[in-house]
């Protein structure tokens, strides 16, 4: 899955720079919920990415894409001399990252409904069509990450162990908001 993000943050800005010069992968992690400050707790699982877009905006600041790779469980924090946090990843739970998934037979009526009703309700639109030929490990994973889902809703995906998993949590959380705005009350799981 790709990921693009504008970097313009002076720590991000020397994360980029550091890992431009070796592998060029770096981790995301997620805040905890109401986690504030310059090194705020942050969620026990992650993903490592590759850069594998870069360009550089006359203001200094970054355009980059994003290739996610594995996703990984925080080890301990290194005490790097450096703007940015680095921690050790552990990968081994989730070994199977690193292949395709085996197809699921996602419902798919049932997946554009929920998603179609949701986009009304966020005033937007998609192709649809896009929903019944997307391979199913790329729909579920695309969704996940660009559906406007609060930040637990979105950690609740990324720990989701298996695509099946992660698929039925996607229905569920688009249902709830749906049935939510319906009865006029709020779907967020935070």
């Amino acid at each position: 899955m790709r990921l693009p993000l504008n970097i313009f943050e002076p720590r991000y800005l020397t994360m980029l720079d550091d890992a431009l010069k070796s592998a060029r992968m770096i981790g995301m992690i997620q805040p905890a919920m109401g986690a504030e400050g310059h090194s705020p707790e942050i969620y026990p699982i992650g993903c490592a990415a590759r850069i594998t877009q870069f360009g550089e905006t006359e203001d200094g600041r970054y355009l980059i894409t994003l290739t996610g790779i594995c996703r990984f469980r925080v080890g301990a924090e290194a005490k790097a001399m450096t703007p940015y946090r680095f921690v050790h990843p552990d990968y081994r739970e989730f070994e199977d990252d690193l292949y395709e998934a085996e197809p699921i037979g996602i419902d798919r009526e049932r997946l554009g409904t929920a998603l179609n009703l949701y986009l009304k309700g966020q005033n937007f639109e998609a192709d649809m069509s896009l929903v019944a030929r997307a391979p199913e490990e790329m729909l579920i994973n695309s969704l996940a990450m660009i559906c406007p889902f609060s930040v637990s809703e979105k950690q609740a995906l990324l720990e989701a162990p298996t695509l099946a998993d992660r698929a039925s949590t996607l229905l569920m959380l688009l249902e709830m908001a749906v049935a939510a705005r319906d009865s006029g009350g709020s779907h967020s799981l935070q």
